[in-house]
């Protein structure tokens, strides 16, 4: 059973502790309501749902339009807190049109409150509270804020009309985010299920990609004329095909939902991030197919015009429960399943920069200096591979050593996102309490660090020291963006005709979840990352 109960007394003891001394002894109550069926823009038609988060980490209800309230008094016999869950009735239309509620004796039974009430008695449980709990305050999220549930005014006239009555929106939802950036042991599971359905999901792309380079995928007779291509026979030749393999994969698990939108980038696509919307996920790879139902891992598009072998980006990631995984893959696509040389060595740079920062992950690690040190991996990469100038290059000095590189802040230019972020419930997960907007922990563990550039930090979505129970994501990157290297074209700390040869690369991005252990760290995503392994399977050798 969802440890609901456990999860609500430990938001109630962080909420408390933010309170004023003067609220502290009062009597605390959360009042806060379910996500509701919506439709697609003024038709009936039913959008997926998908549980508001917050509610279902306070309740592990998914049923739609429902609420919760739960009362806490530090000191008392109500420490204990109080939870009651309230749930529609089934009505014959709900039984009709679609899946109905579950009946009062099944959802007592599968949720870990106090009890199940159907919601018409929701205005008097609320009275009686009101009655029975007198000077209470009452806690909400961020009221007429289109990014939670709405609560009618009518549930808190009985509360505002109480001469001791009152309800605030400013201390729970910090509250809730700081309890859920520290997961406990049921949640990390629940995680792991979700990494486990997305790493196999990674890896059944990939070796779809590996069988048709071995012409281990063929169509039997009438294929494609006389009936459908079945599963087996399907060829990747799309993104948008690398895409419905990935989500078909994880829903023949149980996954009913995607974490977010797949990213599925190849060439100079995947220098583009978040390569999802507006055209993202549509074009094929410059491989294939050549002739019709002809599936050659070779270099030439359907014009026979000769392009350079490419990569494949694929940032996907299921839910579990409502947990989110977060994975990213980068797979060779084109030269017989291998990468190019240039390929390969940008590949292997972001591994190193990936496997370095996660060696020196524990708790008490300020997170900005494992950033930090994905830069440093990347300059001092660069620097072998010739695309940026060292002091040992031609006419090299201290003017491009290391600190000097970092301090210009180009490293941006080829790595503008941050190295990894909060993962639980939503993908970008708590993001209040992961990136606090008055933030002590950058000045006091700063100290003597040297820092480089402030553009490295940017967009960094996870701003604090590390604590045993948090689960990120350590997901560094190099792309050769057109639009980000139009600002250092003219930079002398770059060699660019060395640059040149590494620009149809497009982008790499290797991305795995860990949990932060009291000694270290858990990588909780299974499918392998190594460059020989990758090969291997997407060239159909293994």
């Amino acid at each position: 059973m969802y440890p609901a109960a456990d999860h609500v007394l430990r938001t109630f003891r962080n909420l408390v502790g933010t309170l004023p001394e003067a609220e502290k002894l009062k009597p605390q109550v959360i009042l806060v309501a379910a996500g509701i069926v919506e439709y697609r823009n003024d038709t009936d038609r039913e959008l997926a749902f998908r549980q508001e988060s917050n509610f279902f980490y306070l309740s592990g209800c998914t049923t739609p339009s429902s609420y919760l309230i739960a009362s806490y008094q530090h000191g008392t016999s109500l420490e204990k807190p109080s939870i009651e869950l309230f749930i529609p009735k089934a009505s014959l239309a709900d039984m009709m049109w679609s899946v109905p509620p579950p009946s009062l004796e099944a959802a007592n039974a599968t949720h870990d409150v106090t009890r199940v009430i159907n919601t018409e008695s929701l205005t008097g449980a609320i009275e009686t509270l009101v009655k029975s709990l007198p000077g209470a305050l009452w806690h909400v999220l961020p009221r007429n804020s289109p990014q939670f549930p709405a609560l009618s005014e009518d549930y808190l006239k009985p509360i505002l009309s109480a001469e001791d009555g009152a309800v605030t929106d400013f201390y729970l939802l910090p509250a809730l985010h700081r309890t859920r950036l520290i997961k406990d042991q049921d949640e990390v599971a629940l995680i792991q299920h979700a990494c486990d359905i997305s790493s196999r999901a990674h890896e059944t792309v990939m070796r779809v990609l590996g069988a048709a380079v071995k012409g281990a995928i063929t169509h039997g007779a009438g294929a494609g004329v006389d009936r459908p291509l079945l599963p087996s026979e399907w060829l990747i030749q799309k993104e948008a095909e690398a895409e419905a393999l990935f989500v078909a994969s994880c829903r023949r698990e149980g996954a009913v939902h995607q974490a977010y939108l797949p990213i599925c980038a190849s060439a100079s696509r995947a220098s583009t991030l978040h390569y999802c919307c507006n055209g993202g996920n549509d074009k094929e790879f410059a491989w294939g197919p050549v002739e019709p139902h002809d599936h050659k891992n070779s270099n030439s598009l359907c014009t026979g015009r000769e392009l350079k072998p490419q990569v494949l980006l694929i940032d996907a990631g299921c839910e579990w429960s409502c947990y989110a995984s977060d994975i990213t893959r980068t797979m060779p696509i084109g030269n017989g399943g291998k990468f190019t040389e240039e390929g390969r060595a940008i590949y292997s740079l972001v591994l190193e920069m990936q496997t370095e920062c996660m060696d020196i992950l524990k708790p008490g690690l300020l997170w900005d200096s494992a950033h930090l040190l994905s830069h440093r991996v990347l300059v001092r990469g660069f620097q072998r591979l010739g695309i940026f100038k060292s002091p040992s290059s031609p006419g090299g000095g201290s003017w491009a050593s290391e600190e000097a590189i970092l301090a210009s802040g180009i490293t941006t230019a080829f790595y503008p996102h941050g190295l990894g972020h909060s993962l639980g419930h939503d993908v970008h997960d708590v993001p209040s309490a992961s990136k606090p907007a008055v933030n002590p922990h950058i000045a006091e563990n700063n100290a003597g660090i040297q820092l480089g550039h402030p553009t490295i930090y940017n967009f960094l979505r996870l701003r604090l020291p590390l604590e045993a129970g948090m689960v990120v994501t350590v997901e560094p990157g190099i792309y050769f963006s057109p639009h980000l290297l139009a600002a250092v074209r003219d930079s002398q700390l770059i060699d660019h005709e060395v640059l040149k040869r590494y620009e149809s690369v497009g982008g790499v991005r290797i991305e795995d979840v860990v949990h932060i252990t009291p000694n270290g760290v858990q990588n909780l995503t299974k499918v392998r990352s190594d460059v020989d392994w990758i090969e291997g399977v997407c060239s159909g050798a293994l």
